[in-house]
């Protein structure tokens, strides 16, 4: 087996030297794709770029670019972890209140955007204090460097030292209450699939969720290590969907509850041949059950489960077995040990079955904290590491669980609980 890194972009390195040439990512969209040399060379080039430009070691820099630059961002990506420094993906939809606080916040020292955002940075310069950089790739501006001319000549390999237990990312959560909250991800803490050397296959892992997300940056380094293409869809379209999934024969596909309930009311759902599938892995909010049941009875060789992952969770997973998914719809599954979860009532004493409560996570050694909100940490993380997710969730007598919706969702009716994704489940059956 080959000595791996502590890194990430290790990955990326061995896939370079063992398969360079072959596809790592395809723009589905836009018909482009890049193989694991350009990714790995590009990167290097660029980060010797950054690290020219006055980038230093643990300097935070936003990647503030569209899904439809998918291939630019992944380069990106592993440049900025390659000159050392620290990633903050960059919610491409907030306003530029939200992305003036949010990169103050993150005292980001660059900005790595793109002619149609070009306009947003600009607009927000001004007001981040720490903001030295911005790297455009078209759009003309002063004091703008464009894209092109920041890679240096040498594409060999290149790393800024660093530690396991130096920051990665700043990723920002959606914020359902108040500005969002930067959560701090450590090397070692990163990855959820351990650096590897995967049997390679050529096919595909077909994704569509926004890069800048938690799910976005898992699609990053591993579908490579799951022997896998990336084939990237940045504006999702459910007949387009179906059209590249008969087309490209992909194995595997991560989709959202929304993108789930579009495909299976899609007029093409029932013709087209999705038989190429083999799992099929839906997170980020609840499932209603008909549409997981219309997955499946679809889709009656593919695992099709509804999995349950947070950021502030980091590697800590929870899947669903696929001989159990047909006897317990509802459940997103069990943990994927070292990863410990229970079910607990307002006073933090656990549950016994059936009975809902706040769900609690630990994943010892990997936990991990807001950045710098040392009130806000101590509120979700308790002292002996359990995570506070505010979810709402019971477990079955097996130790299965099922997530009933967030704890700040929930409505008080005479006197009774009552869980808003129960009442969206019972709608999603009404045949209009």
């Amino acid at each position: 087996m080959p000595d791996w890194g502590e890194l990430q972009v290790d990955q990326l390195r061995f896939m370079a030297r063992e398969r360079g040439d072959a596809t790592a990512y395809r723009n589905l969209d836009a018909g482009t794709a890049i193989t694991f040399s350009e990714w790995d060379r590009g990167s290097n080039a660029l980060a010797r770029g950054l690290v020219a430009l006055g980038i230093n070691k643990g300097d935070r820099v936003s990647i503030y670019l569209s899904s439809d630059a998918v291939l630019r961002w992944i380069v990106a990506y592993a440049a900025v972890h390659k000159a050392g420094a620290v990633v903050v993906p960059t919610n491409t939809r907030l306003s530029a209140p939200e992305l003036a606080a949010i990169l103050s916040h993150a005292e980001v020292s660059a900005i790595l955007t793109e002619e149609v955002l070009l306009g947003s940075a600009l607009a927000v310069r001004d007001r981040v204090p720490s903001l030295r950089v911005v790297v455009s790739a078209g759009g003309v501006a002063p004091d703008v460097v464009a894209w092109d001319v920041v890679p240096a000549a040498d594409v060999d390999d290149f790393q800024v030292p660093v530690e396991e237990s130096e920051l990665a990312d700043v990723m920002y959560t959606s914020g359902t209450t108040g500005l969002p909250k930067g959560i701090a991800v450590r090397h070692a803490n990163l990855a959820m699939i351990p650096n590897l050397e995967p049997a390679w296959t050529g096919a595909g892992w077909i994704h569509g969720a926004p890069m800048f997300t938690f799910a976005g940056i898992a699609f990053i380094y591993n579908p490579m290590k799951m022997g896998l293409v990336g084939f990237y869809q940045p504006r999702f379209d459910a007949g387009r969907w179906l059209e590249y999934v008969e087309r490209e024969r992909p194995s595997f596909c991560m989709l959202v509850p929304a993108f789930a309930e579009l495909i299976v009311s899609h007029p093409q759902f029932a013709t087209r041949d999705l038989s190429s599938l083999q799992s099929v892995s839906i997170g980020s909010a609840p499932l209603a059950p008909k549409t997981q049941l219309m997955l499946i009875e679809r889709l009656p060789d593919a695992t099709v489960g509804n999995s349950y992952g947070m950021t502030e969770a980091g590697p800590a997973y929870i899947v669903m077995p696929k001989e159990e998914i047909s006897k317990r719809i509802g459940s997103v599954g069990k943990p994927l040990g070292p990863m410990e979860i229970k079910v607990v009532d307002d006073h933090d004493q656990e549950l016994p079955p059936r009975e809902v409560g706040e769900l609690l996570l630990r994943m010892a050694g990997k936990q991990r904290e807001y950045y710098k909100n040392d009130e806000a940490t101590a509120a979700t993380w308790t002292t002996d590491g359990w995570l506070r997710s505010g979810d709402l969730a019971y477990l079955d007598e097996d130790g299965f669980l099922y997530i009933c919706g967030r704890k700040k969702d929930m409505i008080i009716r005479g006197g009774e609980n009552i869980y808003a994704t129960d009442v969206e489940a019972v709608l999603l059956e009404h045949p209009d």
